[in-house]
């Protein structure tokens, strides 16, 4: 039987300077899992995708990308990256949302290359995905941080990747747009079979949506079933981050996880 891992981590650790802030990592993604990546700030989280899309390298330990060794792999328009932009993003920024989406194409056709009517449709494709279509010739500048963080998944999704990676992409974004946006990620993921990695602060809500959560905090405490994680107790909760772990419970059902030391 053929694994349906596409990505896998083996003993990976990093450090910056003398301090570890990823230690003894084991993971496995397999395709069609929306998966939750949760932990306290500062716990190698953000570090975690750094060394999966190969941008800084393990100080010991293997990854594997398609089954393939990080060093080796070489199809990146397979992988789909969205980060918090919507939090930083130059509103005169001169340039069509249309405009950002076809960026996305430029790792598949190459750089310096014309877009043609054939790129201009997939773009189109991606904005009608996100239900964003009808802003196709707006100025990305003049968009709300929800708006915008639905282009840039465009932009993500306009090279047809197998894996999307979202690096706390809520944030910046007003909670009004937040369920929408974990509803459009939830589509992705069943109606396109898109394996879904994501970063997140928001424990309810990630847990409502995503099929699976590993809880980190420099190494892994939990990998498994989002069901099985939210039976967690708060006292369960301290035993895995080896410190106090306060839930906070808000009126929209979900709760809110505050991590501190």
């Amino acid at each position: 039987m053929e694994d349906s891992t596409i990505v896998k981590l083996r003993d990976v650790s990093f450090k910056y300077d003398k301090e570890w802030v990823v230690k003894d990592v084991d993971l496995n993604i397999k395709a069609g899992q929306f998966l939750g990546l949760v932990g306290p700030n500062g716990s190698g989280k953000s570090t975690l995708i750094k060394l999966m899309l190969g941008l800084v390298k393990p100080g010991h330990g293997s990854i594997h990308l398609f089954n393939k060794p990080l060093r080796q792999y070489q199809d990146w328009q397979e992988i789909g990256f969205v980060s918090q932009k919507a939090n930083s993003f130059n509103s005169g920024f001169p340039a069509t949302v249309i405009e950002v989406v076809k960026t996305g194409l430029v790792s598949r056709i190459g750089a310096f290359k014309f877009f043609t009517k054939k790129h201009k449709e997939k773009a189109m494709d991606a904005l009608r995905t996100v239900e964003m279509d009808e802003y196709a010739y707006s100025n990305i500048g003049e968009l709300s941080g929800g708006q915008q963080q639905r282009v840039f998944i465009a932009r993500a999704l306009v090279s047809d990747p197998s894996l999307l990676i979202l690096d706390e992409p809520t944030v910046g974004v007003d909670a009004k747009h937040v369920t929408d946006f974990y509803d459009l990620l939830g589509r992705l993921n069943k109606e396109q079979g898109i394996t879904l990695l994501m970063v997140t602060h928001d424990i309810g809500t990630i847990t409502d949506h995503a099929t699976h959560v590993v809880c980190m905090n420099k190494t892994v405490h939990f990998h498994g079933a989002s069901e099985e994680y939210k039976e967690f107790s708060e006292e369960d909760l301290n035993h895995l981050y080896g410190h106090a772990v306060q839930q906070l419970t808000h009126n929209h059902d979900h709760h809110e996880v505050n991590y501190s030391d």
